[in-house]
């Protein structure tokens, strides 16, 4: 895989619609160099397929991390007021309330460390999180 291989990934990733004509203006090549790039990286297992996220489905900035997060509200915070704070998150895109010793597993789509931090402390300081408990998914199977 070469660098104008990686343009490629990096613009279908954008958008997976892209038509071949306009990747190859894109990455300086013609629509059937193109084409057999895009072919060849599909044949290769590079590419494995194409998807797409509807609507309120979309879980939010994939690409990043996928993070499952257990949250131990504090004693003071009802439920109800947690999960209706926490429904206007759209990079929360799972709340099962728990037995054990948390009371909430969220699964969240952050695009990086830092934005994971960001929701870490407001979960802290607005939601009512007394104590969090972060997994970060490493691959799906």
């Amino acid at each position: 895989m070469d660098r104008i291989d990686e343009q490629i990934l990096g613009l279908l990733r954008e958008n997976a619609r892209r038509s071949f004509s306009e990747l190859g203006r894109q990455v300086g090549l013609s629509t059937n160099a193109t084409a057999a790039r895009v072919r060849r990286l599909e044949t290769e297992g590079v590419i494995l397929g194409y998807t797409i996220l509807a609507g309120q489905d979309v879980p939010g900035p994939r690409g990043g991390l996928e993070v499952f997060i257990d949250v131990r509200l504090d004693t003071e915070t009802d439920y109800d007021t947690f999960t209706t704070l926490i429904e206007t998150d759209r990079q929360i895109v799972d709340a099962i309330h728990m037995t054990g010793p948390y009371d909430y597993l969220l699964r969240a789509y952050v695009p990086d460390t830092r934005a994971l931090d960001l929701l870490l402390r407001r979960l802290k300081k607005e939601c009512g999180a007394a104590q969090t408990q972060t997994r970060v998914a490493l691959r799906a199977l």
